[in-house]
């Protein structure tokens, strides 16, 4: 690796394709929050990139961009910005450039990434996954398209329009793509598609190849706090979400600390870690020695495989057993062909606990049917959902992450 750097640049060979003169082809001239949206998405681009060509510190939040004083000594540039909030409170996280700075390089190496690519973004700048895309793209000098803020239609044509290479985006944001898409359309430009923010299931994938023939698929796992943690490709194994990223150490522990070769709570060290939290901390994620954790639970196969049950804040206890969501929630996802869905747990005097799959779009009982008793002989009783909820669309946040929040509070409006 070479000698990093410790600001961002904004490379003089970026090119910007803001879509503000690709109205007609779009249609984004007529004024809707869509459209809206978009134009903040590029207002804000604009004083990111003053911000870096100044060699700012700078925070980013959903009203955009300002440069902030560093009172701690440290050396380079500082970054702030928010997470997603998908199950509570976005909070505001530090870091360093220079740790972003480090996977730009390894990603370079790694996916033969250049000036010569052009990337494309779909969610708010204010939200690590889209500004990770658009900082590494301009970082290295690599074209850039931003959709952020345009409905998926409008970004499925601005993707046929321009010849884009390299795309970062959520599951989300892949299934709103898909689901306006012809069956027929193919988009053959696209060569590298990163996927974060949750976890990718095969029917979802297999639809993505079935759009961009020539692309190989990377989800990866991580975090705001950590960046990459792991990074999957065509032979991990199903339900994995892939061996460490290069440079991360992956530690399951007990909840006495202990190493566990079991189900445990997943520790990472690596050169990409966050510095802290400016405000307000969260009380899942926590410090030992150099090794942090967010809350997340998962498990390690022989080969390093990392395999994720899902998020502390969401596990419940039904009748005893401790329940993660995130698993029956990944689980349905692959086996129901029809559509996303999203689980949920409600209370349930009995049991403690019982879970809800709230299903986007038309019903189809009998896919249906057949992944829930595909889930209950897989998992078992407890972790297959007793009450099922048909929704249009599943609320999302701005970041193209599930809006867990609005989901609950819709169901406590259907009961």
């Amino acid at each position: 690796m070479t000698q990093l750097a410790d600001w961002f640049v904004w490379s003089s060979r970026s090119k910007i394709d803001q879509s503000e003169n690709v109205g007609d082809p779009l249609g984004i001239a007529d004024q809707t929050q869509s459209n809206s949206n978009h134009l903040r998405g590029i207002k804000m681009l604009h004083e990111i990139r003053a911000l870096i060509q100044s060699r700012s510190s700078f925070r980013i939040q959903p009203d955009g961009p300002t440069a902030i004083k560093t009172s701690d000594g440290a050396s380079g540039g500082l970054l702030e910005c928010v997470t997603s909030g998908s199950s509570g409170a976005p909070k505001i996280i530090r870091r360093s450039h220079r740790s972003w700075i480090a996977s730009f390089e390894v990603n370079a190496s790694l996916f033969d990434l250049s000036a010569s690519d052009t990337y494309a973004v779909f969610g708010s700048l204010s939200h690590s996954l889209s500004l990770y895309g658009v900082l590494e793209a301009v970082h290295i000098g690599a074209d850039l398209s931003l959709l952020t803020g345009l409905r998926a239609d409008r970004q499925l044509k601005a993707l046929q329009k321009t010849p884009i290479t390299t795309l970062y985006v959520t599951p989300t944001q892949i299934e709103n793509l898909i689901t306006v898409a012809d069956e027929n359309l193919r988009i053959e430009s696209v060569k590298r598609v990163f996927i974060g923010g949750g976890a990718l299931s095969t029917l979802l994938a297999d639809k993505c190849k079935s759009i961009f023939p020539a692309a190989d698929l990377s989800p990866f796992y991580g975090a705001s706090e950590t960046s990459f943690i792991t990074m999957a490709n065509s032979q991990s194994p199903e339900g994995s979400v892939g061996t460490a990223y290069r440079d991360v150490e992956i530690s399951i522990r007990e909840a006495t600390g202990q190493v566990t070769n079991g189900i445990g709570e997943i520790w990472v060290r690596s050169p990409y870690l966050y510095i802290g939290y400016a405000d307000p901390v969260a009380s899942d994620t926590r410090h030992q020695d150099e090794f942090v954790t967010v809350g997340e639970f998962g498990s390690l196969d022989q080969a390093g495989n990392l395999f994720i049950k899902g998020r502390k804040s969401r596990m419940v206890t039904i009748a005893d057993q401790n329940v993660f969501p995130d698993e029956i929630e990944q689980f349905l996802m692959t086996h129901y062909t029809a559509g996303p869905v999203a689980v949920v747990a409600v209370p349930d005097d009995k049991r403690g606990h019982r879970l809800a799959v709230v299903v986007a779009g038309q019903a189809y009982h009998t896919d249906l049917d057949r992944a829930l008793q595909l889930c209950r002989k897989t998992l078992g009783a407890h972790h297959t959902p007793k009450y099922t909820f048909f929704i249009k669309d599943l609320p999302q946040l701005v970041s193209g992450k599930l809006d867990y929040n609005a989901i609950y509070a819709w169901i406590e409006d259907k009961q």
